[in-house]
Formats: C-alpha cells, structure tokens, sequence
C-alpha cells in the first residue's frame, strides 16, 4: 500500500529519515564513495520539507519513500529509497509509477549517480531518457533524466 507521509509529524519523518539512511549507506556502497552528501541530510530536514513523501508499506513496515518536489514545470523526483531488506521486490518501480498517476504533469525529472545501475536501469525500464551527466564537487559522476507524459 502506497499512502501520503505526514513528515512534519516527528515519528513519522524518523522512520522516513531511517529508510534514507540505509538506502543511502546502500548507494554510497554501490557508488564506493565513503563521504556521501545524502547520509548527512539531517532528521530535521524531513521535519520541515515542503516536498511530499509517500511510502510503500509492507505488513505496516515503511519499506520505501519517495520524495517528489512539484514545480510550476515539471514533477522534481528529489528522492526515491527502499529499504535493503525489500530490495528486488518491485518498490521503487510501484512508487514511481504512483507518482506518474498522482501527478497532472507532463514532465517528470530525476537524478541519481552513474555508477548506481539498478537506479538507472529502473528509470530507463519506466521510459526515462538521459538528459546529461555531471561531475559534482563531492566527486560523483551524476546523471539526470526526464520523462514526458502526454495527457
């Protein structure tokens, strides 16, 4: 089940804040970068974001998030994180696609590091087209995507 979090409320952005923590630890692995930026995003981050969050949960466990940033042009997909435990059970596929069918937009962009293949081969499975790469301060080889839905 796929429901809207509530991360101003404490509890809840604490366990959206842990699912980040071990996926991202994951993709810092995947990525062999030791200082990785997202691991030191902050509890009170989630606390106070405007951008929405939803979260797959399996037997009342939050087992994936994704955090989706609507901008006047497109849907920003800042984040999308399962938890290791779930890995390859289709999460990160039914959270993008439920994103595709809650948002009116007929642009969807999303970033993650070029070394990350099971990212990358997702958002190209689900019809995303390489935009451009870049080299970032901390050393990460980065690439963006985008997808057009004609609505």
């Amino acid at each position: 089940m796929i429901k809207k979090l509530q991360n101003h409320d404490l509890e809840t952005s604490s366990q959206i804040y842990s699912v980040f923590q071990l996926s991202y630890a994951m993709e810092a692995e995947i990525l062999d970068i030791k200082d990785f930026p997202p691991l030191k995003r902050p509890l009170e981050s989630y606390l106070e974001s405007t951008n929405d969050f939803y979260g797959y949960l399996e037997n009342h466990e939050l087992a994936g998030v994704v955090e989706v940033e609507p901008t006047d042009k497109y849907i920003d997909i800042n984040s999308l994180v399962v938890k290791p435990k779930f890995f390859r059970r289709g999460i990160g596929r039914k959270l993008i696609e439920f994103t595709f069918n809650r948002f009116d937009s007929g642009l969807f962009m999303v970033e993650t590091g070029i070394d990350n293949k099971p990212a990358i081969e997702l958002y190209k499975k689900l019809g995303f087209k390489e935009i451009k790469q870049w080299n970032t301060d901390f050393g990460i080889r980065k690439i963006l995507f985008e997808k057009r839905v004609h609505k």
